[in-house]
């Protein structure tokens, strides 16, 4: 079994401190610094852009996670690996508008992994081409934009799917992720957990990080 990864999700951390929440999650035992990034187009909210990666990028070691719910995402791709990703993952739907193999491309000339997303709504046979052209996978379990959303425990088929598929990759899964939900995830092939609320609104970082490890 591959090992859990825990991304948290800097969308849910006090902006005001920021500095302090980050390395706060990286003493707690984080893996990845997950960074959504919203346009307003995409998804009906917007969050922030290559300048705020930089700025986290100077403030851990951790890898940074990129998910671009963004269009055009071919335009944006070098400046985010610039401004430090490890890994960018993009939107696999027809509204993203961008050739899927070129932004691929794209970000591996970066010098990043790349990944693509599925949204609850997008069937998976979209995905299939593509799944040994990937380092990540990620199942969206809410619709993309805001965060608090209730898990979409029928999006666990397409996890188990592609694991059934490509025991490669790093399949991850992001919304509503807490004890719970990352069990049932891991259980259908999940590896990595992408988490907002659940930690950087609890009291102790450390004992949320491992719950949802299961530890």
């Amino acid at each position: 079994m591959q090992r859990i990864i825990v991304a948290p999700s800097i969308l849910a951390a006090d902006f005001s401190r920021l500095n302090d929440e980050i390395h706060r999650v990286e003493a707690a035992g984080a893996d990845w610094i997950h960074c959504d990034i919203m346009d307003g187009h995409f998804v009906d909210n917007i969050s922030f852009g290559p300048d705020m990666v930089r700025i986290v990028r100077g403030l851990t070691s951790l890898p940074l996670d990129v998910h671009l719910m963004i269009e055009h995402a071919d335009h944006y791709v070098p400046r985010f690996g610039k401004a430090g990703a490890n890994s960018i993952t993009v939107h696999i739907e027809p509204e993203a508008k961008h050739d899927v193999s070129k932004t691929l491309e794209q970000i591996r000339d970066s010098g990043c992994r790349a990944g693509l997303t599925l949204n609850p709504e997008t069937p998976f046979d979209l995905i299939e081409p593509f799944l040994h052209k990937i380092d990540i996978l990620l199942i969206m379990t809410v619709h993309p934009g805001f965060g608090g959303q209730p898990f979409r425990a029928d999006q666990m088929p397409k996890v188990k799917r592609a694991r059934s598929l490509n025991d490669k990759i790093d399949i991850e899964v992001d919304g509503g992720i807490n004890p719970g939900t990352a069990k049932l995830s891991i259980e259908n092939g999940a590896n990595v957990l992408v988490a907002g609320t659940s930690i950087f609104h609890s009291k102790d970082y450390a004992k949320a990080i491992r719950e949802l490890r299961g530890e």
